[in-house]
This record gives structure tokens, C-alpha cells and sequence, in this order.
């Protein structure tokens, strides 16, 4: 990850891949094919533990990349109209203290009180139990980006995409981003082939259905 020159000699950069004081930070410098090829190992992982352990059900669990519409869904964490995950309009509580890792100003990355990453469980969860889906990194869709893509979605599968569309959809906001980009209708993107010590991924398994009785 070169977009940050400036850090190569901070022991924080040095070490984030492989010490264990970062076990529990957010995965960065990941681009969209890479962020695939680990849902694609997690779930052959997980298939072959339950081949191991227990005969196979008809589903198997299939891990991957959330569509945009499935993130900013989790994102909203139950509250349909709010402006961030918490469910309020501003980026701090009653108490003055930040709800996420961003820059509150400009030229200012350190006034939440990280310089770069944060720990995942630095922040309270959202209303579904998920963290950090504003603010720390901004993640990875399975989304193409097209700025008409909300008005032109097909109603009957919203799940087909331009594979030769290279832009991909990122949304959350990051350590990095000024507060209108941790809201939870913002939209962005980066190109699928590129890596960046602000983006990561988070991934999600398709519902296997309810065990019949």
C-alpha cells in the first residue's frame, strides 16, 4: 500500500500485517479481487470443517462480498430514515464524545483519537450488532458503480452486474474522510484492482434457510 509514503517509517505501518497488538484492527490494503479470492477460501474452509465433522445439508454456506443494497441495509441497523448507523444526525453524542473514527476537520486525522485504524470494538454497534459501519475503513461492495445504478437497478435481479465495470462501490467512510461520507447513503467508489491502507472488506453468508422439523 503506497498511498501514504509519508508512514513507512511508522512502526504502526510496519507492523500491521503481522503483529499481534493489531489482531482485532480492521484488514486494509486489499483490493476487490483479494477481498473475493478470501470469501472464496472462507467458504471452502467452512465446508470442509462440516464435511469433517457432520453430513452436509442440501445449502452450504457461500460467504461473499455484500451488495450495496445489502450494506447500507445493515448500515442502517433498523433505523430506515437516520443519517449514520447510530441512528442520529450528528457524528458525537450528548456528551461531546465521537461515534466513529473520521476526520472531524479538515487536516485533522487525530481529534477522535486515532491517527490511522482503530481497534473494531472501539465504537458502540449499530442497531443490528454490527460495527464500525461508518467511519475506520471504508469496505468493499459486490456492487459496479454507476451513478444511475439506485434509478436503473433491475427489480427482478438486482444481483446482475457489469463485470467489465472495474468500479466498484465502497461505502462507510474512513479514518481518512470528512463526516458526509460516514453517512449511510453516501456513495463512492474505487477501482477493483487498486489498494489502499483505507479500505477493507467485511463479508456476509447467504441464508441457508430454517432446519425443517
Amino acid at each position: 500500500v503506497k498511498d501514504f509514503n509519508y508512514s513507512y517509517n511508522d512502526p504502526m505501518h510496519q507492523d500491521y500485517f503481522s503483529h499481534q497488538a493489531y489482531n482485532e484492527y480492521p484488514v486494509v490494503g486489499v483490493n476487490w479481487p483479494q477481498a473475493n479470492a478470501f470469501c472464496n477460501w472462507r467458504t471452502k474452509k467452512k465446508n470442509d470443517w462440516i464435511s469433517r465433522k457432520k453430513k452436509p445439508g442440501p445449502r452450504q454456506p457461500h460467504f461473499r462480498l455484500p451488495s450495496e443494497a445489502e450494506w447500507e441495509f445493515a448500515a442502517r441497523g433498523g433505523y430506515e430514515f437516520a443519517k449514520y448507523p447510530w441512528g442520529g444526525p450528528y457524528t458525537f453524542s450528548d456528551r461531546g464524545c465521537f461515534l466513529a473514527n473520521f476526520k472531524p476537520q479538515r487536516g485533522d486525522y487525530a481529534l477522535d483519537g486515532a491517527l490511522y485504524t482503530m481497534e473494531g470494538k472501539s465504537y458502540n454497534p449499530n442497531g443490528y450488532g454490527l460495527y464500525n459501519m461508518a467511519g475506520n475503513v471504508s469496505e468493499w461492495t459486490n456492487t459496479a458503480y454507476n451513478p444511475t445504478s439506485y434509478y436503473m437497478e433491475s427489480t427482478m435481479n438486482p444481483n446482475v452486474e457489469d463485470q467489465k465495470n472495474n468500479r466498484k462501490v465502497i461505502r462507510g467512510g474512513s479514518w481518512k474522510d470528512v463526516a458526509y461520507f460516514l453517512e449511510v447513503s453516501t456513495r463512492d467508489f474505487e477501482y477493483g484492482d487498486t489498494a489502499r491502507s483505507y479500505i477493507g472488506f467485511r463479508t456476509v453468508q447467504d441464508y441457508l434457510g430454517k432446519p425443517v422439523k
